[in-house]
């Protein structure tokens, strides 16, 4: 069973292993936030401000072949552009 890698960093981006695709995934995940509230007189409210307190991912999937068990995290660096099938 593969591990769900996390979420990457400035200096890191996913990769699928299967396919090459770097730009499109499928990615569910749970965050506790906690959030500012405006509200107007009206009672139409707005988020001025969000504050995440947890995340956890909780699978991530190629959006081209579809595969869960070949993602990788690699360095933005590293990743080979030309493979990308987008």
């Amino acid at each position: 069973m593969s591990q769900t890698p996390a979420l990457p960093d400035p200096a890191h981006r996913w990769r699928c292993g299967g396919c090459g695709n770097l730009t499109r995934f499928d990615v569910t995940r749970t965050r506790r936030t906690q959030e500012f509230w405006h509200f107007d007189l009206a009672g139409e409210h707005a988020v001025e401000s969000v504050e995440v307190l947890g995340e956890d991912v909780e699978s991530v999937s190629c959006r081209w072949c579809g595969r869960s068990d070949a993602i990788e995290t690699v360095a933005r660096s590293d990743a080979d552009l030309a493979s990308d099938p987008s």
